[in-house]
């Protein structure tokens, strides 16, 4: 995303102690307490989006065994599974324009709401949510579903998680793109609020926004390069949430990022990295937009590129985007990942 930010706004989040809007030093380990689900009626008659709905009931973990929804599109025994992970502060919703088409092409397509987003259930707390407790709940979906050669398709949040959940489960993955998102690490910078680091000022700066903003529908709407969305389309965005109490996850999530050395998850990524990563041989895609100053180019995707043996040789491509290139761009990526699969074929049984 470009971040424009109003100097009205701007002179508000200056004033945040650093404190409430900088990464948490230490993960909560407490359990969770009360747990929010978004009522139904919610998400009747959102555009483009007419899938029907899935659950997977979580082992108990962290005091809670929660409800988590996904998408399920195309054959149920198609050879090729996709697994398409969002980001904050969006949803599966966000996956409307590329299902359909890669359902169509016999793929199945799992598009899961990750916890606190979209109709997944959304524990209360804020400090609640860690970037571990994600992936483990992320990793309860693909066991549970039992996903086998799974191509992973993460932007935003859906990158970092998604990898992690790869690293955890490599048996499970056969193929990777990745579309604005990477994942922090191996080697991590002293913390400092006023240096970058690994990240970029617009991440810092969104670090104290995202606190703030009052709707996240509108925040996507400023966000588009290529297209505008609909007020209606902007509305399904913010279904989940029907009052600020649903929405501890999504104003968390930035603040789990492992930016510095010995915060938490840093050990975690490192691990990921060189253990699994450095070799990862399989292929690995990445599709950026263009006009991001979160993950900008060209950069980010070349940490990516110039790391995982798996990207060599791959079709690597940059297109006019902002931020959220599923939402400005779905056919061209459902085309791109459809290549993609035809490029390279799974194994032969």
């Amino acid at each position: 995303m470009a971040l424009q930010i109003p100097e009205p706004v701007r002179a508000l989040i200056d004033k945040i102690p650093e404190a409430e809007w900088m990464p948490r030093a230490v993960a909560s380990t407490a359990d969770i307490d009360s747990v929010l689900r978004t009522p139904d009626d919610r998400f009747e008659g959102l555009p483009g989006y007419p899938f029907a709905p899935n659950y997977l009931q979580t082992p108990e973990r962290y005091g809670q065994s929660l409800r988590i929804h996904y998408v399920d599109e195309g054959p149920r025994d198609a050879a090729e599974t996709l697994l398409c992970m969002h980001g904050e502060p969006t949803w599966s919703y966000l996956y409307r324009h590329m299902t359909p088409l890669l359902a169509d092409a016999g793929i199945r397509v799992i598009a899961p709401d990750q916890v606190g987003f979209g109709r997944s259930d959304k524990p209360a707390d804020r400090k609640d949510y860690t970037f571990e407790r994600h992936i483990r709940w992320m990793s309860d979906v693909v066991e549970g579903l039992d996903l086998r050669n799974v191509t992973l398709f993460g932007q935003d949040w859906g990158g970092l998680v998604g990898l992690r959940v790869l690293c955890h489960l490599p048996e499970r993955f056969a193929r990777v793109v990745i579309s604005n998102s990477g994942l922090p690490g191996p080697d991590f910078p002293e913390a400092s609020p006023d240096e970058p680091g690994m990240t970029t000022d617009a991440f810092l700066t969104w670090l104290r926004v995202r606190l703030i903003v009052p709707s996240w529908a509108g925040m996507l709407k400023g966000a588009m390069r290529t297209k505008t969305l609909t007020d209606a389309e902007a509305a399904a965005y913010e279904a989940p949430y029907p009052d600020e109490s649903y929405k501890a996850g999504s104003r968390e999530f930035p603040g789990l990022a492992p930016l510095w050395r010995g915060y938490p998850s840093t050990a975690e990524c490192t691990t990921a990295w060189n253990e699994v990563l450095s070799h990862w041989d399989k292929p690995f895609l990445t599709a950026w937009g263009e006009d991001d100053d979160v993950f900008p180019l060209p950069e980010a995707p070349r940490l990516l590129i110039d790391r995982i043996p798996g990207c060599k040789g791959q079709a690597h491509t940059t297109f006019p985007s902002g931020h959220f290139t599923q939402e400005e761009q779905g056919p061209l990526l459902a085309t791109l990942v459809r290549d993609f699969l035809e490029a390279n074929p799974l194994p032969a049984r």
